[in-house]
């Protein structure tokens, strides 16, 4: 589904963190273009 597409991940300092999702994304086939865990509250 994701193959080939390039992605920006946005995670969560208290919920699931950037790399996390990233790898998820990686795992899918997707290129992470930029990885970036913030703090939103």
């Amino acid at each position: 589904m994701f193959k080939g597409k390039k992605v920006i991940v946005f995670g969560e300092r208290d919920g699931v963190p950037g790399p996390a999702i990233a790898a998820c994304m990686k795992a899918a086939g997707a290129e992470v273009v930029l990885t970036v865990t913030e703090c939103f509250v």
